[in-house]
């Protein structure tokens, strides 16, 4: 089946007794109803018929979640505006995503196995080659391939693909009424009636603006896709590269991942959107020596939420992904903590509903879903912020950042946290000396910053 085509099963335009209708038809007919039997329990049995959901986005978060909802008997909905681009990405996914979403290993680009860490000074660590065991190394792969294969196995599953823009939502008054979904495709407006919406479009959310959902802060990622002659590819053949400092961000990282026959060269930034062009200038330059020859084939830039929506559920909508603000701070990872939030929200919507045949409520979406989250892997997020604002404040903490990288026993702890997904447990004594070890670096690296400022004065 065509990436781009509807399902010869769904008429987008009429589905009974799913009423649909384009503009034109909605003036001279009735708002559009969903055959839902009223009662005061808002898990009332639904009368025959199975509960259905739209998801809205189809990226990994979207995707992930059509695929468990139609896996447990749902009838889905996945809205996904644009089926031939997908998000500016970096691209790595841990290790533990190729099991736990059975990513084929074909979509991989590279196997990185080395990772160097460079901080303002060009102090350089090569983090990972002592300490990554033979079995482990940090996928690469592009994002349009990523998407492509996980709306393609959600649509096989019995998701109902609309290629089409969602502009808005009518929200109901009522815990029986449903929900009218508005969008638009070919310069054609149609509406589509559904029980339960999972929002997964992303930053700047159409859902969650719907919803009144709350704002959060979004950083800025700019990213150049460059096509490097054969003999330099050859250096990125299995090496990452994550570069600190004023130059190339104020708050945050920039980065050279390899792709198949290309390397992503990018950067962001919280605090200083504007200025994103001046620290992609100053990427560049540091990795001069390394990318001269290449050629520009892509420019992408896209915004990236810095920490979860102060709202993710509200009546019978809950937001995953970017659209719910599932990104890490320190190091910027989202795609594995969109899938996954995407694929615990199905689950909850169909455990909540015993497989389609009851209606949910906001209480079912919060118990089921939004707090298992929390419990799984809020730490996670609040330890990285903290990292962050530790170590990404000065250069002179950048300076420490990297060096304490060097210990390999932080390279072991960092690898176990990030290629399983969960905080590493380690050894006490060593946790101490780490602690220390940071203390040490952090005063001397001020100290260092201290006196290169007076010889400058």
């Amino acid at each position: 089946m065509s990436m781009t085509q509807t399902p010869h099963t769904f008429q987008p335009c009429f589905l009974s007794p799913l009423n649909t209708t384009t503009s034109s038809e909605c003036a001279h007919s009735k708002r559009p109803t969903l055959s839902i039997t009223a009662s005061s329990s808002p898990t009332k049995l639904l009368s025959g018929r199975k509960l259905r959901v739209a998801v809205v986005g189809g990226g990994p978060a979207g995707s992930s979640a059509a695929e468990a909802l139609t896996s447990g008997g749902i009838e889905t909905f996945l809205f996904e505006r644009s089926t031939s681009t997908a998000k500016p990405c970096g691209g790595a996914i841990p290790l533990c995503m190729l099991d736990e979403f059975s990513i084929p290993l074909h979509l991989i680009d590279r196997h990185v196995t080395r990772m160097k860490i460079i901080s303002p000074s060009n102090l350089t660590v090569d983090f990972g080659s002592k300490t990554l065991k033979p079995h482990e190394s940090i996928p690469m792969l592009r994002r349009e391939v990523l998407d492509s294969f996980l709306r393609f196995r959600a649509q096989s599953s019995g998701a109902h693909l609309i290629p089409a823009l969602v502009t808005h939502l009518e929200v109901p008054s009522s815990s029986t009424e449903p929900y009218i979904i508005h969008h638009t495709s070919n310069n054609t407006k149609r509406t589509l009636a559904v029980d339960v919406i999972i929002g997964a479009d992303g930053a700047n959310s159409r859902v969650a603006k719907s919803i009144k959902a709350g704002n959060y802060t979004c950083a800025i990622a700019f990213q150049e896709r460059i096509r490097l002659p054969e003999e330099k590819m050859e250096y990125y053949q299995n090496l990452a590269e994550m570069y600190v400092g004023n130059d190339v961000s104020p708050d945050f990282y920039a980065w050279v991942f390899p792709k198949c026959d290309h390397v992503a060269v990018g950067t962001g930034t919280v605090c200083a959107k504007p200025d994103i062009k001046a620290y992609q200038r100053g990427i560049r330059e540091r990795v001069s020596h390394k990318i001269n020859g290449g050629k520009v084939i892509k420019v992408e830039a896209h915004p990236i939420p810095e920490h979860p929506r102060p709202t993710r559920v509200r009546g019978r909508v809950a937001l995953v992904g970017d659209a719910a603000g599932y990104v890490t701070k320190c190091s910027g990872e989202g795609i594995y903590f969109a899938a996954k939030s995407g694929r615990m929200c199905g689950e909850a919507i169909v455990k909540a509903s015993e497989g389609g045949e009851k209606m949910v409520s906001e209480e079912d979406l919060k118990r089921e879903y939004l707090r298992e989250w929390d419990s799984k892997f809020m730490k996670t997020f609040r330890f990285l912020d903290l990292l962050q604002r530790v170590f990404y404040g000065s250069n002179a903490a950048r300076e420490a950042l990297v060096e304490l990288c060097g210990d390999e026993y932080v390279q072991r702890m960092t690898f176990d946290s990030y290629l399983y997904k969960k905080l590493a447990n380690g050894d006490r004594w060593e946790d101490v000396k780490m602690v220390l070890n940071t203390i040490g670096s952090l005063v001397r690296c001020k100290i260092v910053e201290r006196e290169m400022e007076a010889l400058k004065v």
